[in-house]
């Protein structure tokens, strides 16, 4: 590594601050060497009028930046970790995973109404099956409206088109201050998060002689963050399905919950299974079995063979 890194983000608000973030920890740390970040357009930010689902295939937020990472124009890459595929491209590899932000949903709503108290027929929004399936698994009689657009985009179109309410990432709104907007924060058990939500995921070329970031890694995430990541990649789930995982670490037992759906929410399968940290990934991969073994296998084919991906 030489005196001078670049740093591949995304160019929305939130990348960029996380890649700022990472910056400034590099700059402390390493004071001789100078950062520069590298902003590339992704193919999710490129098609902003389509469901994600719609558009198919996996990285749809990180391909680019990867591509240029293997190419060598970049040294690192920071990406927020749900966006991660259940694998990496031969070559790449997680150069470390910082302390998790937040990692649960939060309910925005004009009217500051809690979900439960939401109106029949309130119109949510969301980008996310995941998020539409368990929302509808739990009051099957919202509407939900698709949302796509960065974080500010998706504020503004609260009021612009007369949503009751929109779901997000706590993670995002408290990384940009926003922490005042949060009608709801949305407890894990009521709506499982995606695999890797809250965290961070430094990217880095597999066989660097230095890795510059690895002392930012912290020891009880990335181990969370593995077991959740091993379920997603044992599933092969990608943004056209709906998955969720979550874990915690509690009395050094790492507990990790796992859920699939259909997509209109009348079928949720939903399971946690318990294991030492230190075999996080085999903790995924078991539950992700366990999931198959209650029928996962036949909601994520009949999802798969779909082409329109849409919540009715």
């Amino acid at each position: 590594m030489t005196d001078r890194i670049t740093i591949g983000t995304r160019g929305s608000k939130l990348a960029l601050w996380q890649a700022n973030w990472v910056k400034q920890q590099i700059e402390r740390h390493f004071p001789d060497k100078q950062i520069d970040l590298e902003i590339i357009r992704t193919q999710g930010d490129k098609i902003l009028d389509v469901p994600l689902a719609k558009i198919g295939g996996k990285g749809l937020f990180v391909k680019e930046i990867e591509d240029r990472l293997l190419g060598g124009s970049i040294d690192l890459a920071v990406h927020s970790m749900k966006d991660m595929p259940g694998d990496l491209p031969p070559g790449l590899a997680i150069g470390a995973v910082p302390l998790r932000e937040n990692p649960c949903d939060v309910l925005i709503t004009r009217a500051e109404c809690l979900f439960a108290d939401l109106p029949s027929g309130a119109r949510i929004g969301t980008s996310s099956l995941r998020r539409a399936a368990q929302l509808l698994h739990l009051r099957p009689d919202l509407r939900i409206v698709a949302l796509r657009g960065n974080l500010d985009t998706r504020l503004r179109k609260l009021e612009s088109e007369g949503l009751d309410g929109i779901i997000l990432a706590a993670a995002g709104i408290k990384r940009l201050g926003l922490d005042h907007l949060v009608t709801q924060y949305l407890d894990p058990r009521m709506m499982l998060p995606a695999a890797g939500q809250g965290a961070l995921c430094i990217e880095v070329r597999e066989h660097d002689a230095e890795n510059i970031v690895g002392w930012l890694n912290d020891p009880a995430t990335r181990q969370v963050v593995t077991a959740e990541r091993a379920f997603l990649h044992t599933l092969e789930g990608g943004c056209q399905v709906p998955i969720a995982a979550f874990g915690q670490i509690e009395n050094d037992q790492l507990r990790l919950w796992g859920l699939v759906a259909e997509l209109d929410g009348q079928v949720v399968l939903k399971k946690r299974h318990d294991g030492p940290p230190q075999q996080a990934a085999q903790v995924g991969r078991e539950l992700a079995r366990e999931l198959i073994g209650m029928g996962a296998d036949t909601i994520l084919a009949t999802l798969n063979m779909r082409e329109d991906g849409e919540v009715t």
